[in-house]
């Protein structure tokens, strides 16, 4: 079951609008997991990447819970930077900073799951599947997203497992917060873009 959610932009700039909270946010995960599990019995064939950096924090939190629901890991799990792939690499005034590709196992013939936190034009999905090509040919490539903003696509990718869909204006900006880092797991959507 998909939730799609159309929002309207009265917000204020610095307070935002609460889309998900904790518990939904639980919840949410859970989901996931399920639909995960339901797609792929055999779990030998499948392995997670989340998208460095934000990606990896959803990834791990999906990873726990597959953890907790098969009482192991049966599954490889990696974290994929792309920093190199993305097409706006050598347009930037400054220098992107690179995180760490920490995958040890090769993707040939597997079902390589990718993970991001916010699914927007398409551009980070991108570069990822470009950057997946170094670890080899995999059968299949999924994504997973906890939001997914299909209205603001530049390229033809879409979301193959999402939380929620979120239909905002352009300039609308919808930020994560994980427990871990900000007390408390929320999605909050903002008028235009924020500070980190």
């Amino acid at each position: 079951m998909v939730i799609s959610k159309v929002i309207s932009l009265s917000l204020d700039m610095e307070q935002g609008k609460l889309i998900v909270s904790a518990a939904r946010f639980e919840l949410t995960i859970k989901r996931l997991c399920h639909q995960i599990l339901e797609r792929h019995l055999d779990l030998k064939k499948l392995c997670i990447m989340g998208i460095q950096e934000r990606g990896v924090y959803m990834a791990e939190r999906i990873r726990q819970q597959l953890v907790l629901m098969l009482g192991s890991q049966p599954f490889d799990y990696g974290k994929l930077d792309i920093t190199f792939y993305r097409d706006d690499f050598r347009r930037r005034s400054s220098p992107l900073k690179a995180s760490t590709t920490e995958i040890d196992f090769l993707v040939e013939g597997r079902h390589v799951l990718l993970i991001d936190d916010v699914l927007y034009t398409g551009r980070t999905v991108h570069a990822a599947i470009a950057a997946i090509q170094d670890f080899g040919r995999p059968e299949q490539i999924e994504m997973l997203c906890l939001i997914d903003r299909r209205f603001n696509r530049h390229f033809p990718i879409k979301a193959d497992y999402k939380g929620l869909a979120v239909d905002a204006l352009d300039e609308a900006y919808v930020r994560v917060r994980w427990k871990d880092q900000h007390g408390e797991d929320q999605v909050i959507l903002y008028a235009g873009k924020i500070d980190s």
